[in-house]
């Protein structure tokens, strides 16, 4: 499971033409699925996403995590995460779960996610064509891998 965590000052995701999840202050997380992902990358993700200190205390520095700012996330899946861009001009997305393994585990992820944070996330819509935007504020952006712990 890949994630690239945005710190947002504001986010959106539009879809159809219609807004359908957003936040002011917290992350954007566009999460990439992959087949031999399990729950136990679900729960180590959502754990290091829920205590990220990266938002500013009273002296400028990157010592807060979104419940001590009372941030929001808002989750977009993502398979071109999982890109391969070793061969050629066109990506291979072979690595990327298949919808009937990927929108589980996605549901999964925003569930477990929810529970750690003791908020609602707000979230896109798997395998929809969504028009994201977000105040990139720092910038702050992080990747996380949970193959890559250690």
């Amino acid at each position: 499971m890949r994630a690239v965590i945005q710190r947002a000052s504001e986010a959106s995701v539009t879809i159809d033409g219609q807004v359908r999840g957003g936040i002011g202050l917290g992350f954007v997380v566009l999460l990439g699925i992959e087949g031999a992902d399990t729950t136990a990358d679900i729960e180590w993700l959502c754990g290091k996403i829920a205590r990220l200190r990266v938002f500013n205390d009273d002296d400028g520095l990157m010592n807060n995590s979104l419940a001590d700012v009372g941030g929001g996330v808002l989750v977009i899946s993502q398979f071109t995460l999982h890109a391969s861009t070793k061969k050629g001009n066109r990506p291979s997305f072979t690595r990327a779960a298949k919808p009937e393994v990927a929108i589980p585990l996605y549901e999964q992820f925003i569930a477990t996610l929810e529970s750690e944070l003791g908020q609602t996330v707000q979230v896109g819509e798997f395998g929809a064509d969504m028009k994201v935007a977000l105040i990139n504020d720092g910038p702050v952006t992080l990747t996380i891998d949970t193959k890559n712990r250690e």
